[in-house]
C-alpha cells in the first residue's frame, strides 16, 4: 500500500481551564449567564446512567458507555459507576476523547480499562492509536478498534511488521445491519471469506462483533424498539456463528480462545433492553452480550418522540435570551420572537417533533434558525407537557430543549452544571468537554 503519513492528537493546544471557570461561575444564578448557554442537570444525568446500568443487568449484558455525547471526565465517571452497576469499558468517536480519558486520570485511577475507538480504524491514526495502546497497557488496560475492510487488515499487518515489538490489535468486526453507515453485510460467502483472512492475520485478535441500530431512532413504541434490539442481537449472533464455522474448518482453531462479544445498542434499543426483552431472545447465543449507548445520558426531542422517555428524563437544555418580538407576524396572525440561539447553538438536526426545539414551560417552539439567531413561534398550549404559558417579552430568558443533544453539546466550550436535587437555579459545577478530533 502507498505510504500514509501519520497524524497526532493536538491535546496541548485545546480546552479551557476548568478551575478558572469554576471560580468565575459556580454559585451564579442562571439568569447571570451569557446566552446561549448549555445547561446540564447533574442529578437527572446521573439517574439516566443508573437506569442504564439496571437495563444492562436485567437484560443479562455487560455495559460499554459511549462518551460521544458529553465528552467529559465528570460525565464518564457517572456513566461508568453507580449504585446499580459498574463498568470500565467505553466507546469513543474521536481520539481526542480517548486521550481526554487518559489525561483526565480515568485510566490511572482504574475507572477506564477498555477503550474502543468507535470508527473503522483510520490508517493515518495508527501511530496515535499505538501510543494510546502503550499508555493503556501501562495501567493494565487495552485499546480496541473496529474493522470492516480487508485493506485495513493489510495495512495493520504492514504497520506491525515495521515495529520493533509487533503487537496484535484487539478488534470488533463492524456489522452493517441496514443503516449503511459502516460495517460488513452478513452475506455468508463474502463474510466467511473476510473472516478467513482476518483469522489468518498475525496483527489481529478478534474480540467480537459490533453493530448500531441507528434506524431505531424512528421507533414510536417499546415493542418497536425491542424488535430493533432483537435484530441487532440476531445480526451479531449470526456473524459469530459464521465465524465459528470458519474456525472449525481452520487449522488455526486456537486463534479465538474466549467467547466472542456481541456488542449491540443505540439509545432506543438500550432503553428497551429489559428483563422482559431478554425473555424474547430464543436463539442460543454464540457469545456474550454487551450493551453500548451514549445519548441516553442527556436525551432530547428525537428520543422523546420514541415514547421511551418522558420530558423529566431530559438532562440538557439551552438557555437563550429573547432579543426582539414581532406581534402577529406568524401564521394565522400568531406572534413571533427572536432569540440569540441559532443553528450553531442548537444544531440543524430535525426530528419527528416539528421545529428545532421546544421552549420549556411556554407554548412556543424554535421554528426557524439562522447561524446565530432563532425564530420562536407560538404553538397551542399543551397541558400534558406543561407548555402552557403564552407570554414572552424582550429580555426574557428561555430554556430550549433541542432535537439532538449530541450535536447541540458539541457547540459549547463548557457546560454549566446544575443539580435539581440541590436546587436547580444556580451553577454548581463546570464540565469542560474534549473538543476536536
Amino acid at each position: 500500500m502507498a505510504h500514509i503519513l501519520q497524524t497526532k492528537t493536538p491535546m496541548h493546544f485545546l480546552n479551557p481551564n476548568k478551575d478558572a471557570l469554576v471560580a468565575d461561575f459556580v454559585g451564579k444564578p442562571l439568569n447571570a449567564l451569557r446566552t446561549p448557554a448549555f445547561i446540564v442537570d447533574r442529578a437527572v444525568f446521573a439517574e439516566n446512567c443508573r437506569k442504564m446500568h439496571a437495563n444492562a443487568r436485567d437484560w443479562g449484558a455487560t455495559f460499554r458507555g459511549h462518551l460521544k455525547t458529553h465528552k467529559t471526565v465528570e460525565g464518564t465517571r457517572l456513566q461508568l459507576v453507580s449504585d446499580i452497576g459498574k463498568t470500565s469499558a467505553v466507546v469513543v468517536s474521536t481520539l481526542m476523547e480517548a486521550w481526554g480519558v487518559v489525561q483526565g486520570g480515568l485510566v490511572a485511577d482504574g475507572t477506564v480499562k477498555d477503550i474502543l475507538y468507535g470508527l473503522p480504524v483510520g490508517l493515518n491514526k495508527l501511530d496515535d492509536l499505538s501510543a494510546l495502546h502503550a499508555e493503556m497497557t501501562k495501567y493494565g488496560g487495552t485499546v480496541r478498534i473496529l474493522l470492516d475492510h480487508l485493506d485495513q487488515v493489510k495495512f495493520l499487518e504492514e504497520y506491525e511488521r515495521a515495529q520493533e515489538h509487533p503487537k496484535k490489535w484487539s478488534v470488533f468486526i463492524k456489522m452493517n445491519g441496514g443503516l449503511k453507515r459502516a460495517g460488513i453485510l452478513p452475506e455468508p460467502v463474502s463474510f466467511k471469506a473476510f473472516m478467513r483472512r482476518v483469522f489468518a492475520s498475525s496483527a489481529i485478535s478478534v474480540f467480537g462483533f459490533y453493530t448500531h441500530a441507528g434506524y431505531s431512532y424512528g421507533s414510536t413504541s417499546l415493542e418497536e424498539a425491542t424488535s430493533h434490539l432483537t435484530g441487532e442481537v440476531r445480526l451479531t449472533n449470526d456473524a459469530a456463528a459464521m465465524a465459528m464455522e470458519v474456525l472449525a474448518e481452520s487449522d488455526n482453531r486456537e486463534v479465538s480462545k474466549q467467547p466472542f462479544v456481541l456488542s449491540v445498542g443505540s439509545t432506543p434499543t438500550a432503553l428497551s433492553a429489559t428483563a422482559e426483552a431478554k425473555l424474547k431472545m430464543t436463539s442460543t447465543l454464540n457469545g456474550t452480550l454487551e450493551l453500548h449507548t451514549g445519548n441516553y445520558t442527556m436525551l432530547d426531542l428525537q428520543q422523546l418522540h420514541t415514547t421511551l422517555i418522558g420530558r423529566p428524563q431530559i438532562s440538557q437544555k439551552v438557555l437563550a435570551t429573547v432579543i426582539s418580538y414581532y406581534p402577529g407576524r406568524g401564521s394565522d396572525g400568531q406572534d413571533e420572537a427572536m432569540c440569540d440561539a441559532g443553528a450553531i447553538a442548537m444544531s440543524k438536526d430535525t426530528g419527528r417533533i416539528p421545529g428545532f426545539g421546544e421552549v420549556v414551560g411556554k407554548s412556543w417552539k424554535l421554528g426557524r434558525i439562522s447561524q446565530e439567531h432563532g425564530i420562536l413561534v407560538q404553538v397551542p398550549p399543551d397541558p400534558e407537557s406543561g407548555r402552557t404559558n403564552p407570554t414572552l417579552k424582550i429580555g426574557d430568558t428561555v430554556e430550549i430543549v433541542g432535537q439532538h443533544a449530541c450535536l447541540i453539546a458539541a457547540a459549547y466550550p463548557w457546560y454549566y452544571i446544575i443539580d435539581s436535587e440541590e436546587g436547580s437555579d444556580k451553577v454548581v459545577d463546570i464540565w469542560v468537554p474534549w473538543k476536536g478530533w
